[in-house]
């Protein structure tokens, strides 16, 4: 849930920043692209926790069991 968040913040400052470039105030733009970019990397972040966890939770594997 908190990931999609961060990626509908990333766009709606992705559209914020092409608007501030339209309106030729760079500095604006840029602080914005860069805002939106932090909250990409922080949705990608939460993807890969969330991926590694899965992955070294421990999977009951019944043929496994025999081999203890």
């Amino acid at each position: 849930m908190i990931d999609r968040l961060w990626i509908v913040l990333s766009g709606l400052f992705l559209v914020l920043a092409a608007f501030f470039v339209w309106r030729n105030n760079f500095s604006a733009a840029f602080v914005t692209a860069a805002l939106g970019a932090c909250a990409w990397f922080l949705s990608y972040r939460g993807e890969m926790r969330r991926k590694i966890a899965d992955d070294s939770a421990p999977e009951d594997d019944p043929e496994d069991d025999h081999e203890k």
